[in-house]
């Protein structure tokens, strides 16, 4: 495992964590990017906030992925949906398949609540970066979401959340469904607001997600 800290602040303004897979100096080949995009909770300076949850933790605990992982962190006061930080966003992603050998047609996002939102947002602003979704217990405006046609979603949100209610994921799940056949939602029964803990360690997650690719 590898996991670095990097400053785009002269670019940005963001900075992140990012991950290797092990053999990735040792090779040629070109990687999937997972883009991941943390809740409320941990924005700040802190970039050790960013492993509390979600991807970066389970790197944090000894977990090997076979794709590069950045996670940016979101500054206090800010929410990913803000354009300005969708914009950073962005650059950080097309800086990274730049200098990276990283597979332009493997490109996939996920987040949690905050980041949940963010990453609906962020695709519905750049749908032409992402190969595929997995938002966790967010949502976001209906309208943008017909950019979303062709981009596989599968959604995840606890029963009982009582910060982000669970219609603001069947919401989506309803709409995109009509139009795009790769939609799928889990809706966890007695589980509240923490629907990503499940989430992130089930494996099969990650091999539902690398099995596309954009052509």
């Amino acid at each position: 495992m590898i996991c670095k800290k990097k400053s785009l602040d002269q670019k940005s303004g963001l900075k992140y964590l990012i991950y290797f897979p092990d053999n990735y100096y040792s090779t040629y080949e070109e990687y999937p990017l997972v883009l991941f995009l943390h809740g409320a909770g941990e924005r700040g300076n802190d970039l050790n906030l960013v492993k509390k949850h979600g991807i970066p933790k389970r790197i944090h605990d000894g977990a090997k992925f076979p794709f590069i992982t950045v996670a940016p962190q979101c500054p206090d006061g800010i929410w990913w949906s803000n354009m300005k930080t969708l914009g950073f966003l962005e650059k950080i992603i097309l800086e990274l398949i730049s200098d990276l050998r990283i597979a332009k047609n493997k490109v996939y996002g996920t987040g949690m609540s905050m980041g949940g939102f963010g990453i609906l947002d962020l695709a519905s602003s750049y749908p032409n970066l992402f190969t595929a979704l997995i938002p966790i217990c967010g949502g976001t405006i209906l309208n943008k979401l017909h950019k979303l046609s062709k981009i596989p979603v599968w959604i995840f949100h606890g029963e009982d959340d009582d910060i982000i209610p669970v219609e603001s994921s069947t919401l989506i799940y309803k709409y995109l469904k009509k139009n795009n056949k790769d939609t799928l939602i889990t809706v966890y029964n007695n589980v509240a607001h923490d629907s990503w803990t499940e989430t992130y360690e089930n494996e099969k997650i990650y091999d539902w997600m690398l099995k596309f690719k954009k052509l």
